[in-house]
């Protein structure tokens, strides 16, 4: 892991989606953060141990989807599947198939595997499978704050995760989308879909794959903007824990009433055309029974070491 040293930034941005706005300032206290997203390999050490089901694995139970055509239960997840031709590239469904038999262990469907995708990010992962993985290793879920002032690498107020250029020199700093979403994938970075997590530079601190491969997971209940700033500094918030979960319902699906968590950092869907959130400050909102092929997670720990909080022997890096 990695040690963030507390401090005081501005979070969110007024730049581009409304949901990351305003600017505030906040402090958090230091603390440890994984260097990489949790990997296939750790996670399967994970599962090996507990005998773990992901929620992607388990059939759903018909009575907490009423309504729903009994041919459509069953266990599986959310696949990026590019469409020969797109008519509105609102209409997320045209490029995401919920695919039977999808799965951590099966990324793209049930005929693949992770064979070759150890130091890859573990993906189809719901947020109580991401919980899980973090109390078995003695650790937690990081909040907004804590995720965005990592991420920002001591760059207060940068765009992105190592300065303000996308592409600095023309180099590809994160695994993002090059092309026209979601049809032509250039890739440039050298990758479509996921990559190994210490395949591009790490940030100021340290940390690698904060920006782009995987969308992660945090603690915090989603809420339609930020709060305002402080007019005082005596009353900047503190580690604040974001939104509550009454309010992170989606308000324009009334008939839907699944909670909805934080998720931060994009993934390698992410395009200039279409997803803009390769930033620090950009955030999501993501339901808490929902894994996809592109979300993923890592772990914080906020005791003063480490090793103190974990019961065994963990290896983050091979």
């Amino acid at each position: 892991m990695v040690r963030i040293p507390g401090g005081t930034f501005h979070m969110g941005s007024d730049k581009h989606y409304p949901e990351e706005a305003p600017v505030h300032r906040v402090t958090v206290d230091g603390f440890w953060i994984d260097r990489t997203p949790v990997t296939n390999r750790q996670f399967k050490e994970f599962v090996k141990a507990t005998g773990y089901r992901t929620f992607a694995e388990i059939p759903p139970d018909p009575k907490d989807y009423p309504g729903a055509l009994p041919h459509m239960i069953y266990a599986g997840s959310l696949v990026f599947s590019p469409p020969p031709r797109v008519t509105n590239l609102r209409d997320w469904s045209q490029w995401w198939d919920f695919m039977k038999g999808a799965d951590w262990r099966h990324p793209y469907g049930p005929k693949s595997n992770i064979n070759v995708l150890d130091h890859h990010p573990v993906v189809h992962v719901s947020f109580s499978d991401a919980l899980a993985y973090a109390r078995w290793a003695g650790k937690d879920l990081p909040t907004e704050a804590e995720w965005e002032f990592a991420a920002r690498g001591g760059l207060d107020g940068a765009e992105f995760a190592w300065g303000d250029e996308l592409a600095p020199g023309g180099v590809h700093m994160a695994n993002t989308w090059q092309g026209e979403f979601p049809r032509q994938n250039l890739s440039v970075d050298g990758y479509e879909r996921t990559s190994p997590v210490t395949a591009f530079p790490p940030n100021g601190y340290g940390v690698h794959d904060m920006i782009g491969n995987v969308w992660e997971w945090t603690s915090d209940w989603y809420a339609l903007k930020h709060e305002a700033d402080a007019l005082k500094a005596c009353c900047i918030p503190e580690n604040p824990r974001g939104g509550r979960e009454a309010e992170s319902y989606d308000p324009g699906q009334p008939a839907i009433r699944i909670p909805r968590k934080v998720i931060k950092g994009g993934s390698h869907l992410c395009a200039p055309n279409y997803c803009r959130r390769y930033r620090p400050a950009a955030r999501h909102a993501e339901a808490i029974d929902t894994s996809t092929s592109h979300l993923g997670f890592r772990c914080v720990v906020r005791t003063p070491h480490p090793v103190h909080a974990e019961p065994r022997p963990h290896r983050l890096l091979d």
